[in-house]
């Protein structure tokens, strides 16, 4: 994902001000151990999360909570005209257990 930039602060606070009930949809989703990680030369975003069960963050997207949370992210995001972050799924190249 990508931040434009000046937004560091604003994203920061926007997540740690997270609305519980998007905090319950990504638990009940099986989505724990979620992280975050900015580049900042870059603005690139970077999210790690392990899940519990089959689906993701990513199969969360038509569900009404995500559809406002982007909404509201989209003036400090990248984003398609959905809304939706714009991301590149990425090839895991190594993992060590």
């Amino acid at each position: 994902m990508k931040l434009k930039p000046g937004f560091k602060d604003a994203y920061i606070k926007r997540h740690h001000e997270i609305w519980p009930e998007l905090k319950k949809l990504l638990h009940d989703a099986g989505i724990r151990d979620y992280s975050i990680f900015l580049d900042e030369e870059t603005g690139t975003l970077f999210a790690v999360q392990k899940i519990v069960g089959e689906s993701g963050s990513q199969d969360l997207g038509q569900t009404e909570i995500v559809k406002k949370w982007w909404a509201y992210m989209a003036d400090i995001m990248d984003t398609n005209p959905d809304n939706s972050p714009v991301s590149i799924p990425l090839e895991e190249v190594f993992y060590l257990e």
